[in-house]
């Protein structure tokens, strides 16, 4: 927030700070005249490939819609039955990316899509029914943006982290970042699903709380780590997660975003319910 109200080139590399507190960060941003860019590798090949400046709105630039690609996660295969019995070791084997032990669960549960869905409402301006998540298990297309005129503008890259980080850098000009080039010959195909929200109900929670609106999606994000935490740890089960979240946001007041030591209060809460929960559920 100080960076922002100060004025900097903000490289912002946290899906947090626009899921909890988006409409003060961003107020934040055109007030003190920052640059953001987005360093997330999906909201970044977004930025690549929008038109030029903040719109006020999307059809502003000829946007028809954002598509959001996502890994699928490891368990992007698997059946409801075979969901009960995932083990956090399991969970922790991302196919393409290495990252850490909560993003790494948060892909699996397909959260991570969903807190990346509020980032891009924020980014971009868009409301949430012109955000579509594209299942894509290479993630060779890390997101793509479709333009009225029936274009769909693509950026393509291997999945390497130094990508999006060395543009953030270097922008508006572009470095050697150190990635190898893409081999389209060894990937071969490029293979597209829609998201299950079924097997995966995360995504439809966040979903629902971004056109909820308020403290809705900081509870979540609340609940959500609390939930990831106690899955690691071995206290809950994996499809416990969204339940857990459902249930913390289902017994939670929602009200408008007013500020920063609002949304704190309003994280330890959550994160408190989120615990009675776990412990109401395991006794």
């Amino acid at each position: 927030m100080a960076a922002a109200q100060a004025g900097k080139r903000i490289l912002l590399a946290n899906k947090e700070t626009l899921v909890m507190a988006g409409s003060l960060f961003m107020q934040a941003v055109q007030a003190g005249g920052a640059t953001l860019l987005p360093i997330d590798s999906e909201h970044n090949a977004i930025f690549q490939v929008m038109p030029p400046g903040r719109l006020a709105h999307l059809q502003d630039g000829g946007v028809r819609r954002i598509l959001l690609t996502a890994s699928g996660g490891p368990f992007r295969k698997a059946s409801a039955e075979e969901l009960k019995a995932v083990t956090p070791a399991q969970a922790l084997n991302h196919p393409n990316w290495v990252m850490g032990p909560k993003i790494t669960i948060d892909s699996a549960t397909l959260m991570n899509k969903g807190l990346e869905v509020i980032e891009a409402h924020w980014l971009f301006n868009a409301p949430a029914d012109k955000i579509e998540v594209v299942v894509h298990p290479q993630s060779v297309i890390h997101s793509m943006v479709e333009y009225v005129d029936g274009s769909v503008l693509a950026q393509l890259g291997n999945p390497d982290m130094r990508t999006p980080i060395a543009y953030g850098l270097a922008y508006p000009q572009r470095i050697d970042a150190g990635v190898g080039s893409l081999d389209l010959f060894k990937i071969a195909r490029l293979d597209f699903e829609a998201p299950d929200s079924v097997r995966f109900p995360c995504l439809r929670l966040a979903f629902d709380v971004l056109k909820q609106g308020g403290t809705a999606p900081a509870i979540l994000n609340a609940a959500n780590e609390v939930a990831v935490d106690a899955f690691l740890k071995g206290a809950i089960g994996f499809q416990d997660i969204p339940r857990l979240i459902e249930g913390v946001l289902e017994a939670s007041t929602i009200t408008p975003v007013t500020s920063i030591a609002q949304l704190v209060e309003v994280d330890q809460q959550a994160r408190l319910q989120a615990q009675e929960w776990r412990q109401l559920e395991t006794c």
